[in-house]
């Protein structure tokens, strides 16, 4: 009996510490991820996004709106799958995707508002959020966040 536990031990042992490792880079990566997206949120909240489709804002002189968008394809670290699993085999809410599906739209979000940044806009109205699946698992997600940017004299 002993010796067929040390065996199975031997067997799996590489799994388990593969398992392991990728649970912990995967664990520092998403908060260094969080960590990052929540500094560049602040240093973008000078530009106003709205969902208001049609919105007039009060444009600056000699200014017209232009599209803009921010882009990201996010992966999921198989040790979050693995639990999504086994929590949906009970009907559980999956909070490992929810998490995935809100860095993906917050990161298309920043990278939206660097766009507008990077051209001279102060205001982006009429903002979508897409978000799709890229593969059969579900471990991958795109999102996509899109708006009109202007530059206006509203002070806010």
């Amino acid at each position: 009996m002993n010796n067929s536990l040390s065996q199975m031990l031997m067997n799996y042992s590489p799994l388990i510490v593969l398992f392991v490792v990728g649970w912990f880079f995967g664990a520092r990566h998403e908060r260094q991820h969080l960590a990052q997206l929540a500094i560049s949120e602040k240093s973008l909240s000078h530009i106003i996004v709205s969902t208001e489709r049609f919105y007039q804002p009060v444009l600056a002189d000699n200014t017209q709106g232009e599209l803009v968008l921010g882009s990201v394809v996010i992966a999921q670290d198989y040790f979050k799958m693995v639990i999504a699993r086994v929590l949906s085999i009970f009907g559980k809410n999956l909070t490992t995707y929810e998490t995935l599906l809100a860095r993906a739209r917050r990161e298309a979000l920043v990278r939206m508002r660097t766009q507008a940044q990077a051209k001279g806009y102060n205001h982006i109205y009429g903002l979508r959020l897409e978000v799709s699946n890229i593969n059969q698992l579900g471990s991958m997600v795109e999102a996509i966040a899109y708006g009109t940017a202007v530059v206006t004299d509203e002070q806010n």
